[in-house]
């Protein structure tokens, strides 16, 4: 049978487990997390801890309903919240992949043997915080019945985006629980927070709904804003929402790494407190009782892994691992941020890359002038279609080219002419010619949100300071901010993904002519036209880089101070790439337009070789016709990316594989190396082993990726 006490809800639950488990005491640098800690345990069967009951049918499946959706309960949101993160993270048909290549039924060796995979173990969460609740960064644990005390392992699972506590579930928790490993989540102190500023309504950690003024240190996040400043900002400008990423004041990104060891930390506790046997004949372990904890840093293999943000987290983590609490890493398509190398030199087989080791909000805000316009450019190859591009988008795509081209930020005198101009802005700042395609639906779907999270972000703003005009909300089919939809904010939880635009949340430009409107709707004073926002994207823009995009003079007055707290907020996002001698490999997809190899990848690697004066036990690979959003693939000839694209969610498990094999078996890593991939043939042919090849232990020279003086040589 299940059994769980989320169902409680937060403070009933509190009030249950503080009679059966220990109460833990207020935070501190050695344990961060404040209980109680919250645990269910799952029999594998009615539900479980890696697809939350659905098993694979019902992942690749539809969404699961709720009995009553204005209140779904808190295992139902658990439910929703694995489907959703799931289908957001790999391509989750069959014609990809999913069950054939990947999935739950997959065993460890590759083989369809697992039935609908379910996976039996218990489920511990709790919060880390300095106690204001100001914080509260989620960690979780799972451990499945298949744990082995003889042989314990410990597989971190970062959320990737903003995600919430599941974001890693299909990438690093299916991994590292087919594995028999505990596996260590964290939703990074960003994860999917947010608070309905009009009603007062925010999420508790199980995902229910608390009144905001009620909820104290038991809300994900509550916008810190006094009474009288919120009535006066919801009388200005109403129906607004805050998210903790962007407006919880706290620059969650300078602390993912921490986060991450913290899950780890945390992992040891949970292992030490509920999972030590009483005696291990021959493991030389102590007995349960004993001074020293049974599982240790250095009796437990622990791996440090997952993509994108929660890959560049750990490779923070590594990074700041003092305690050697961390044996290996095995990233793919890591938010990389390295401190510029200026003497390393990136070549593509015969090419210079013109920009490299760009910070993401510097090449973001840079996307968001440009990459509009690019869109239209014929060298992209791309049909713009109506699924995620209605006609009233490509005018103003056609409002930004013009808009652009009247600032002197571009030259051109036909729309093609000033569509290729853009688009050559993005490929001189270090975009790949292969990602051309990509950059109309990265555009619809991302770059925005980015821009407008990460700035509020790296400058520690109130949602009060609607920086340059932007602000979260509904809107209507006339882009016009209305209040919340109930019934879609009481499954926010599961849906969202932390970033409006997500589940009905909007990106909205306050200044537009005629007033707020979605910023895709939105009409610029200086243009008079909508062209997508351009003078507020212009304005993100010179924060980062502290001039005026257009006229280049330094700022002055309000933009000058807000650029000044971006500036120092990007200053302490930078990583090392000192990796401290230990296994990491990194795979990322050459195409690849959301985090640019040559910023994140390519760049993190080749200063890690330049910068740190350790024996390097890295290992590089790219994989050719592969990009950063595995899901896309799923939309099949409505996107396009099934026939162009291969899934990267492939080598990130192998990737796993073999450092693994590493840790437990001594195998090397197999050298950096590009590995060339083969798309499906049409879009009703199935993915096959041959269009994946395998990453090769012995790469032919004409492959090898090698740093040849101060240049990181990548072959074409």
């Amino acid at each position: 049978m299940m059994m769980t006490i989320r169902q409680l809800g937060p403070v009933a639950a509190a009030a249950a487990l503080a009679v059966t488990l220990p109460v833990l005491a207020a935070s501190t640098p050695a344990t961060p997390w404040r209980g109680p800690i919250a645990v269910a345990s799952y029999d594998g069967v009615s539900n479980d801890l890696l697809t939350a009951g659905l098993g694979k049918t019902g992942l690749m499946g539809a969404a699961p309903a709720y009995a009553n959706p204005l209140a779904p309960t808190a295992a139902e949101l658990r439910r929703n919240a694995i489907y959703t993160n799931y289908r957001a993270l790999v391509d989750i048909s069959a014609l990809g992949g999913m069950g054939v290549l990947y999935g739950p039924n997959i065993d460890a060796q590759g083989a369809d043997t697992l039935g609908e995979g379910k996976i039996a173990g218990t489920e511990y969460i709790v919060w880390a915080d300095d106690g204001t609740g100001a914080q509260n960064v989620t960690l979780m644990v799972q451990v499945p019945t298949s744990f082995n005390p003889a042989r314990p392992c410990i597989i971190t699972g970062t959320s990737s985006g903003s995600r919430g506590i599941y974001g890693a579930i299909a990438t690093s928790g299916e991994w590292g629980l087919k594995r028999g490993c505990a596996v260590a989540y964290t939703d990074k102190g960003s994860g999917n927070g947010f608070h309905d500023l009009m009603t007062d309504t925010v999420t508790a950690r199980d995902g229910s709904l608390l009144n905001a003024a009620t909820a104290g240190t038991e809300a994900q996040f509550k916008a810190a804003v006094s009474a009288e400043d919120l009535a006066a900002f919801n009388a200005a400008t109403p129906h607004r929402v805050a998210y903790k990423h962007a407006h919880s004041q706290q620059l969650p990104d300078k602390d993912w790494g921490r986060n991450t060891l913290d899950a780890v930390r945390f992992a040891l506790h949970v292992l030490n407190t509920y999972h030590t046997p009483a005696a291990l004949p021959n493991a030389g372990a102590k007995a349960k009782g004993a001074s020293k904890p049974f599982y240790r840093a250095n009796n437990t293999v622990v791996i440090a892994s997952s993509v994108s943000n929660g890959g560049g987290a750990a490779l923070s983590a590594l990074e700041q691992d003092t305690e050697r609490l961390i044996d290996g890493v095995a990233v793919s398509e890591p938010n990389a941020q390295p401190y510029r190398t200026p003497e390393l030199r990136i070549q593509q087989g015969e090419q210079l890359v013109p920009k490299h080791s760009r910070l993401l909000l510097d090449y973001f805000t840079h996307a968001n002038v440009y990459q509009a316009c690019a869109v239209l450019s014929p060298q992209a190859g791309i049909g713009l279609s109506p699924l995620f591009w209605p006609a009233a988008y490509t005018a103003s795509a056609e409002a930004r080219c013009n808009a652009l081209a009247a600032k002197g930020l571009i030259q051109g005198e036909t729309l093609t002419d000033k569509a290729d101009a853009a688009l050559a802005q993005m490929r001189a700042y270090g975009w790949q010619a292969e990602s051309d395609f990509l950059q109309a639906s990265h555009f619809r779907f991302a770059t925005n949100a980015i821009a407008v999270t990460y700035t509020n972000a790296y400058g520690r703003f109130s949602v009060t300071d609607s920086v340059c005009g932007y602000s979260f909300a509904n809107t209507d089919v006339t882009g016009a901010v209305v209040p919340q939809l109930a019934v879609v904010q009481a499954g926010l939880f599961a849906s969202g993904n932390g970033v409006p635009p997500t589940s009905g949340v909007n990106v909205v430009w306050n200044s537009s002519v005629g007033g707020a409107k979605l910023d895709f709707l939105a009409a610029s004073p200086s243009s008079g036209t909508a062209d997508f926002a351009l003078d507020g994207a212009l304005c993100l823009r010179s924060l980062v880089t502290g001039r005026d995009p257009v006229t280049r003079q330094p700022l002055t007055g309000l933009l000058k101070t807000q650029s000044d707290r971006v500036r120092a907020g990007l200053s302490e996002v930078r990583q090392t790439a000192k990796l401290r001698g230990r296994p990491v490999m990194i795979v990322a997809g050459r195409n690849d337009a959301l985090l640019p190899v040559n910023h994140t990848a390519r760049a993190y690697y080749g200063r890690h070789l330049l910068k740190d004066g350790q024996p390097s036990q890295a290992s590089y690979v790219e994989v050719t016709n592969a990009q950063h959003f595995d899901s896309f693939i799923s939309f099949g000839p409505l996107l396009g990316y099934d026939t162009r694209y291969v899934p990267l969610h492939v080598y990130f498990n192998r990737a796993l594989d073999a450092v693994w094999a590493r840790l437990t078996e001594g195998t090397p890593l197999p050298p950096s190396q590009v590995v060339r991939t083969t798309p499906r043939a049409s879009s009703v042919t199935p993915l096959g082993a041959a269009n994946v090849p395998a990453i090769a232990s012995s790469p032919a020279v004409a492959d090898q990726i090698v740093l040849t003086g101060t240049t990181l040589r990548i072959p074409d």
